[in-house]
């Protein structure tokens, strides 16, 4: 199949790696405001250049993946589904949930697939744990813990125009927490706060924060995250019911050192970069991708599970800002 690829940032070079490499695509289409990054990718994947959005779906591309800037979401995924063709995009689908629910009105009904990248549901731990879950073999869960730690914050203007750690880091954790227990979120209570990088200040934000979810069967979920890991990118899942517990990411790569007497776990080179963490969950995703193009499976997330995942993380961000509880009601338009 042909893919088409918009934007050649990091991780829409990244995918379009990914991608030259798996059987089911014979060629990429790409194209990005940045010329150098275009050239980059003609002369590594032999992929063909277009100088547009437009002029790329007018290329006989079999499906699109989304990588620009977030702001161009919307606009790039309506004019995939309005030519027909099958969209994978980066999460997330738009800035605010207002633009997202516009987005979800003008796909729910076309007959094009949009699958919304939150690669976490492709990460083989994550999986396990859905299955554990779903087969029973933990109970009722009592108490689920999310975990997101990165080494270093990003950029300056990166947190400019992120939205807030709720709405760009912890709405990975929001997605698998209703992923993998197959609940919904009714009610939210989140802090945070500023040891680090004094930009993150001045923007609004904080860089370190922390979420009390309420799922709609009494079970809890403790999310947790920080800009600021020196030892590493720490993503892990725990799920605690009444029969078992279980935890995704505990491997020699865990950053986390161990100080009792004797002990040798983690021994491993700790993970440092998302795309280390979850090179193999990258590929599993856009093997999915593919598989939805060529019609042998439906969306594996939807925009309205990413609209989900944003509710949540605006209701956070109401309770860091007003320091309360937030019920879901109230940030449901």
């Amino acid at each position: 199949m042909r893919i088409g690829i918009m934007g050649l940032g990091r991780i829409g070079a990244f995918h379009a790696e990914t991608l030259a490499g798996l059987d089911a695509v014979d060629s990429l289409v790409v194209t990005d405001p940045v010329a150098a990054a275009v050239a980059t990718a003609t002369e590594r994947f032999g992929a063909t250049a277009t100088d547009s959005p437009e002029a790329l779906l007018a290329a006989g591309v079999d499906g699109v993946v989304i990588a620009a800037a977030t702001d161009a979401h919307p606009q790039l995924i309506l004019a995939a589904v309005k030519a027909g063709i099958p969209v994978f995009c980066e999460k997330p689908v738009a800035r605010g949930v207002e633009e997202s629910l516009e987005v979800l009105r003008a796909v729910e009904g076309s007959g094009v697939e949009v699958h919304i990248g939150y690669n976490r549901r492709f990460d083989a731990g994550c999986m396990a744990a859905r299955r554990a879950v779903l087969s029973g073999e933990l109970g009722d869960l009592h108490t689920v813990r999310s975990t997101t730690l990165d080494p270093a914050p990003p950029p300056t203007a990166y947190v400019a125009v992120s939205g807030g750690i709720f709405r760009d880091c912890s709405v990975h954790d929001f997605d698998i927490v209703r992923w993998v227990t197959g609940r919904e979120v009714v009610e939210v209570y989140a802090t945070g706060g500023n040891r680090g990088a004094r930009y993150i200040r001045e923007a609004g934000d904080v860089d370190t924060a922390s979420a009390l979810l309420t799922l709609d069967d009494g079970a809890i979920a403790v999310v947790s995250n920080s800009r600021h890991n020196a030892r590493g990118h720490d993503v892990r899942l725990e799920l605690h019911g009444m029969k078992d517990s279980i935890a995704v990411g505990l491997e020699d790569k865990l950053p986390l050192r161990s100080v009792e007497p004797g002990a040798t776990f983690p021994a491993g080179t700790p993970h440092t970069f998302f795309m280390d963490r979850f090179a193999a969950a990258y590929r599993a995703e856009l093997t999915a991708f593919t598989e939805v193009v060529a019609g042998t499976r439906t969306s594996p997330c939807t925009v309205a599970d990413a609209v989900e995942a944003s509710r949540i993380a605006d209701a956070c961000t109401l309770s860091l800002h007003e320091h309360r509880p937030v019920r879901l009601e109230e940030v449901r338009k």
